[in-house]
């Protein structure tokens, strides 16, 4: 029993990590490896991550490599599509679409447009973000590529260029395909791309409770929506090889003032309730077990380091944005840093180039790494200058 323990515990914690591939700069040690971090809840699923976008750091996960079965949160992506499109003014929200039988005809679930009844931009993005039309989904395909085979190639396309690395799409909509497929990794990047790349329509589309077509008025499935109010999207999917997904999102405002923002990915639940639930279990985790700390703020110098050759003697260290951080509630005393700085420094060297290592330990333990940047350019020296501190190196050696 006390060994089936530790082995749940090493599956199941992910990292206090900054991952690389959601575009955050601090790497860190596996949680797994880790006598310092909180274990998370159980999670009934085949698979999950929680995500601190506030701080980059990944505070759970289990299988989040795995591929599965998305269902309706491929719809994520349809709606990153248009909103990438009306970005760049290839569309516009008033803009009127045409329906065509096939995306009337659509399976599953709908917005019921109709054919010969146009329908806007907005109200699609609606029908595909709120009631998880696959009508809808299929429309915007049509007006974006022509038809949902070649959406489906620019889908992938725009995936590649996310570094979604494990994800496959068929379709605009989710429906089963033995080849669509992705992982709750890169879907907590695709998430996040939504909420940072285009937070005007995050804000405005994903918290939308019920939304009413030709109609027919239907909720939002996301039940967080009612049940946690910090939570402000984002999307379900559900089909009987996906089982029941949901990825969600909350932004809370802590005490220190900091705006916290969690990310929740939980696929192949057995029920509406249990992904409802699951989410909530791992928000609550996320938001009650660790506490964000300010270490360092931008541009702050952190460290100097000695500069040969150069206009300057010296440079200094330090990081291109705050420096947030969670750490276990009641561990921020036990937080240390320690600056490791790199060799014999020759300018010229242009702002922002890597010049050391911010050591992160917690009680005692490698927590994590933060890289430590040059927070102006150092401008090379003239020929004297240049000519006295090769003399100096000289000696050094």
């Amino acid at each position: 029993m006390f060994n089936s323990g530790i082995s749940r515990f090493k599956r199941h914690v992910g990292q206090l990590s900054l991952v690389l591939g959601l575009g955050i700069g601090v790497a860190t040690q596996a949680a797994a490896q880790s006598s310092v971090m909180p274990p998370p809840p159980e999670i009934g699923a085949k698979g999950y991550m929680l995500l601190d976008l506030t701080t980059g750091q990944t505070l759970a996960e289990f299988n989040s490599r795995e591929r599965l079965d998305p269902a309706s949160l491929t719809k994520l992506m349809t709606a990153y599509m248009a909103f990438a499109a009306l970005d760049s003014k290839q569309i516009r929200m008033d803009q009127q679409v045409p329906v065509s039988p096939y995306a009337w005809k659509a399976e599953g679930s709908r917005m019921f447009i109709e054919p010969n009844k146009p329908v806007t931009v907005e109200e699609l993005l609606y029908g595909v973000i709120v009631q998880s039309g696959n009508d809808a989904s299929r429309a915007i395909a049509e007006l974006l590529a022509g038809d949902e085979n070649n959406f489906a190639t620019l889908m992938n396309q725009q995936a590649k260029r996310l570094s979604l690395t494990d994800t496959n799409f068929k379709n605009a909509t989710g429906l089963p395909d033995p080849q669509h497929y992705t992982t709750a990794r890169d879907l907590g990047i695709l998430a996040k791309r939504i909420i940072t790349d285009f937070p005007e329509y995050y804000k405005k589309m994903y918290s939308t409770k019920e939304y009413t077509y030709n109609g027919i008025r239907q909720p939002n499935r996301n039940r967080l929506l009612w049940i946690d109010p910090s939570v402000d999207g984002m999307k379900t999917g559900h089909t009987e090889s996906a089982g029941y997904c949901l990825v969600s999102s909350a932004n809370r405002t802590l005490p220190n003032g900091v705006d916290r923002r969690l990310l929740s990915v939980v696929l192949g639940t057995t029920s509406d309730q249990a992904r409802t639930q699951e989410s909530l279990k791992l928000m609550n985790y996320g938001y009650q077990m660790f506490e964000t700390v300010k270490l360092y703020s931008a541009k702050q110098a952190i460290s100097t380091s000695e500069v040969y050759k150069g206009q300057a003697k010296e440079v200094k260290l330090g990081v291109n944005k705050d420096l947030l951080i969670n750490v276990p509630r009641g561990m921020a005393k036990q937080l240390k840093a320690t600056v490791e700085k790199k060799g014999t420094l020759i300018a010229p060297i242009p702002a922002g180039t890597e010049l050391g290592t911010l050591k992160l330990t917690l009680n005692g333990e490698t927590i994590g790494t933060v890289p430590l940047l040059a927070l102006s350019t150092i401008e090379e020296a003239g020929l004297f200058g240049r000519m006295v501190d090769s003399a100096k190196l000289w000696f050094e050696e």
